[in-house]
Order: C-alpha cells, then structure tokens, then sequence
C-alpha cells in the first residue's frame, strides 16, 4: 500500500511532463464535435491563404514556385502535436524568404541544407532552455528590420509588377536598374499587377467593415455577411484565381501579354536526405565548403525564425487569455525544419497574417493546422498544372499586400516622444538592412547591447551633501561600473581639502562581482591614507556576504544611514577635539615668545 502511495505521484509527474513534451495530450482527450466545426472552418481559410502565397513567397526567395508548397505543410502537422499556441500557424514568410534569398543564392540545395542545420540549431536551444537569448533582441532591432524587409520585398516585387527582366536582387542596384528601365514596362503585366492590388487593398477594407454576424438576425442577412467575411478573407485565392482565369482566356486567343510562372512539378516532393553535398558541372561541392558559403545565415536564420515565432505566439497568448512555453515553442520550430529539410522545404517561421486568420475565424485548437497542411498536399497533388497560367504580375501583388503593413512608419515618432535613444538602433538596423540584412540586424544587436551596458558601467549615483559625503549608485556594482565609481570619489571626496568621510548607500545595489569588491579595498586604503572613511550602509544579505567573506581590511558597513551618520558624527566630534588640542599646544610657545 505505501509502496503504491509513493508511485502515484511519480506517475502524476511522468504525466505532466509527458504532457509538457507533448501538447498535444492536454487537448486532445476533450475534444468536441463543436470544436472540430471550427477547427475545420479555420483551417479550410487558412489553407486557401497559404497557397497563393506559398507560390508568391518563393518568388521571393528566388527559388522555383513548388518550393513554397513544400514548405507549407510540414509546419501544419508537427505544430499540432508539439506547439503550445492555438493560434500559430508555421510556414513560408516574407521575412525568411528575404533571408533565404540572402543566403541560399537561390540555389535550392542550399536553401534545403540552410533548413536542416537551421532546425538542429533551434531543436539544441530548445532542448537547452535558450529561448531567454531571445530576449535580447530589443523591440526597435526588430521593428527597423521589419520596416526595412517590408520597403525592400515590396520593390523587389516592382520588377514582376512593369514586367521586367534581368533586374538585380540587391536592393540599390535594383532601384538604380528599375528605374533606369522602366521604359520597356510590359502594358499588359502592369495593367494586371495594378488591378490585383487595388483588388486586394479593396477586399482588405471590406473585412474590416463587414458586421459580426448575430444569431438574431435573418438568416438571409447573417448568409450575405458570411459571403461577404469569406470573399475578403481568401481574396488571396480570388484574387489569383481571376488573374489566372485571365491569362487562360488570353491563351485560348492566341496571345498572352502576361508574363506566366510557367511549368510546375506535379506531384508530392521525395522523402529523401538533405543535400550535404551538390554536384556542379566539373566538381562536387563538399558539405564543409556548402556550410561555409551559408556564413552568417546560419545564426541569423534561426534566430530570427525563433524570434517571430515566439513573438506571434505571446501577441495571440495574450489576446486571447492563455500562456504558451517559449522553450517548447523552439522545439516545435526545430523539429518543423529539421523534418521540413527531408521534404525540400525551405526555412519557416510562424506568420502573422495567417495566424492573425486563424484567430479570427475562431479556431479552438492546433487541429485546425492538419485541414492547412491537407489543403496544401492536395494542391501539390492535383492542382500545379493549373498554376502554369498565374501570372507573376498577381503574384507580386499579393506579396506587396502581405508585407506593406509591416513597414510601421509609427514607431519612429513613437520613440521620438518616448525614449529617443531607442531610435538609434531602430534607425542602425532600418538602413543597414538595405545593404545587407545581416550587417542591419547585428548592428542593431550590438547598438543596443551598447546601450544596455552603458548605465551599468557609468550607473547614475546621487549625492547628498551633509557632515558626510552621502553616494547611492541607482543599480548594481559590476567591473565596468568600479572605475566610474572610483573616479567619483576622487572628485568629491579625496580631492577636496580637506578629504571628506564618504557613507556609501547601496540600497539599490543588487548584486556585485569578485573586481568590484577588489576595487572597493583599493579605494578603502586610499581613504585610510587620507586619513578619512569610507562606510557602507543598507547592504542587501547576499551582496554583505560577499564583502565579508572578501576580508576587506577597514571595511564597516551599518543598517542604515541614520546609523552611519552617527557613526561618522561621533568619529568627527573626536578629529575635532583632537585638532583643536593639537593646535592649542602648538600656539602657546609662540605666545610666550611674544610676551
């Protein structure tokens, strides 16, 4: 019977962390027939969104168009066993397509090779607890880079839109060209490419108008709004179906004024290994060459794939009253790209928009990403032929529709009025990012940690001028912060004449290191040889511990301020006594010369 008693809750603690590993089990066993009607809903919408632009973002990746299908459904079924947000939805985005077609040279193995190390490096932090890495990439690096990625995707696409060719994918070289060319812009890829967006931009603000639909109203009504809410939420489908319809009806003619995707590979994509290895004309690329070419892709891909993921996932978690587990999330994404590589995808992140539709169409659980990633195997498997007739000027579109919200022209004046330090890595990252994304991104990492270091290492210390020298820094005392400290008291304290007692507040002081109390004993015997004190008050439990256990020689600490003042009022009333003794006995034999 004991024994039974000490195994329940070994069983209990199993299951829990069963559980944690996979999410799956917590949802599952109560899964209703209710749920699964708005799973399906969510993920029928959902689907009809990934596949368009699936097409559309591996345009901007430079790779051929299957390849965003093949990215878009691993994500739909491993995020439903191992993701911890209802809501996310993990696939192709715009912003690791840029990434990818910054370092993939649009060379397919490459992107694939780029997804498999990438996953290994998200399932290891993961497995590792390093999701707090994340956090030290601040809100305005992220925002510049974003805004920076929106500008650049959207006038990569201006190209597909005049229908021009031969045009070059780094960015002020391809302005310089656009612009330099813009004379032989095909009418019929722009006439196209303009009513796509003003389609697109129309349907989007009729979502945003359409009514929510009640219960008590006619059925005739609710029916009209539901059509209305589905027209705007796949107008992505819509929109490049009409354009594809358009294109056929030219074919059929005998002419075609639209520049077309062209053939596109049926069927699903082999189960194999990733290419660790690429044979070229004359040569064979080995797999150590491959992963040197990828360079600095392989941080920058995975931590910005995490960083999206996990944002999106607390933005929804929040809205929606639920907490998600950072560190399962990495494993989620991990292992999405790990598997994803065996299948020729390409790096995936979670998306926005498409997230930003499953919440709204009220999916209740992670399902909803199985009906997606069906959708998806389907169109691969049926529908690519049809693709052939998309034209690229609908597509880029699409793209423009998708990522011109990112650009959020708010956040600068936001920070003006806020902290206009923060802009300067906003701005760092923004416009580096247009000559290289990493070059953006790592300089706005490093501009920020400067500025998260700075009040360490010079801490602000405030000063009360009463018998005593009072000094209380406002954080901890760390190596960078001893020399300002030092160079304080010199200047108030030991350069004055005479030298005064200092009592040193460490109220705020959180936390000190082994070079830090160093500092504190040289600065100790340079009072002692002036003939002055340096006295410590309000000092936390574990930081005293630390001081006392250094040994310092000199070193006298109080509880409080009140009693280190006294302290130092009565070592004061003592120097006195004894400077006025000192000097009675020195003027009495000159009074005697002088009598």
């Amino acid at each position: 019977m004991a024994e039974r008693d000490r195994e329940a809750p070994q069983r209990c603690c199993s299951y829990h962390t069963v559980q944690r590993r996979l999410p799956v089990l917590r949802w599952l066993p109560h899964y209703s027939l209710g749920w699964l009607q708005l799973d399906l809903i969510a993920g029928v919408t959902v689907g009809l969104t990934v596949v368009p632009q699936a097409l559309a973002y591996a345009e901007v990746a430079g790779l051929p168009v299957q390849y965003g299908l093949y990215s878009s459904f691993m994500g739909c079924f491993v995020y439903c066993l191992l993701g911890t947000s209802k809501d996310v939805t993990l696939g192709p985005t715009a912003i690791m397509s840029l990434l990818v077609s910054s370092y993939a040279f649009h060379d397919p193995a490459y992107a694939i090779l780029l997804t498999f190390l990438s996953g290994c490096i998200q399932l290891a932090m993961g497995l590792l607890h390093l999701g707090f890495l994340l956090d030290f990439v601040s809100c305005p690096v992220i925002k510049g880079f974003t805004s920076a990625a929106s500008v650049t995707i959207s006038f990569n696409q201006v190209k597909n839109i005049l229908g021009l060719h031969n045009i070059p994918r780094q960015f002020f070289l391809q302005v310089y060209h656009t612009f330099q060319r813009i004379g032989e812009t095909r009418a019929g890829d722009a006439l196209l490419g303009l009513v796509c967006l003003a389609m697109l931009v129309g349907l989007r603000a009729m979502k945003g108008h359409v009514p929510r639909i009640h219960q008590v109203e006619l059925l005739s009504v609710r029916i009209s709004r539901l059509i209305l809410w589905a027209t705007a939420t796949a107008r992505n489908a819509l929109v490049v179906l009409f354009a594809g319809l358009v294109a056929y009806s030219f074919q059929v003619m005998g002419s075609q004024p639209f520049t077309l995707t062209g053939e596109t590979p049926q069927g699903l994509p082999p189960f194999q290994l990733p290419p660790f290895s690429k044979v070229e004309a004359n040569s064979t690329v080995p797999f150590s060459e491959m992963v040197q070419d990828l360079g600095a892709g392989l941080a920058v891909v995975p931590l910005m794939g995490l960083l999206e993921t996990v944002a999106i996932a607390k933005a929804f978690a929040s809205q929606n009253n639920y907490r998600i587990d950072p560190n399962q999330e990495l494993l989620a994404m991990g292992l999405t790209n790990l598997l994803g590589s065996f299948v020729s995808s390409y790096p995936v992140t979670g998306s926005f928009g498409r997230t930003a539709v499953n919440a709204q169409t009220g999916v209740c659980t992670p399902a909803g990403g199985l009906i997606t990633g069906t959708l998806v195997l389907l169109s691969l498997a049926y529908l690519t032929s049809l693709f052939y007739y998309v034209p690229k000027a609908a597509l880029a579109a699409v793209i423009i529709c998708a990522v011109a919200p990112m650009f959020d022209a708010r956040i600068f004046r936001t920070l003006w009025r806020v902290k206009r330090l923060d802009l300067v890595p906003l701005c760092v990252t923004f416009l580096l990012c247009f000559w290289e994304v990493q070059y953006g991104i790592v300089a706005g990492i490093l501009v920020s940690g400067v500025l998260l270091i700075y009040p360490i290492a010079r801490p602000r210390i405030k000063l009360s001028e009463q018998e005593v020298l009072l000094m209380q820094p406002a954080s901890g005392l760390h190596f960078p912060a001893v020399e300002s400290l030092g160079d304080a008291m010199h200047r108030w304290a030991l350069a004055v004449s005479p030298p005064r007692c200092v009592v040193l507040d460490c109220t705020h002081v959180s936390s000190m290191d082994y070079t830090a109390v160093m500092g504190l004993a040289d600065l100790l015997q340079e009072f002692k040889k002036r003939g002055v004190t340096l006295t410590f008050s309000d000092l936390q439990g574990h930081v005293l511990q630390v001081l006392l256990s250094a040994d310092l020689e000199g070193f006298q600490h109080f509880s409080s301020i009140e009693e280190a003042e006294k302290g130092h009022g009565a070592e004061l009333d003592g120097r006195r006594r004894v400077l006025l003794h000192s000097a009675s006995e020195n003027m009495l034999p000159a009074s005697g010369l002088i009598q």
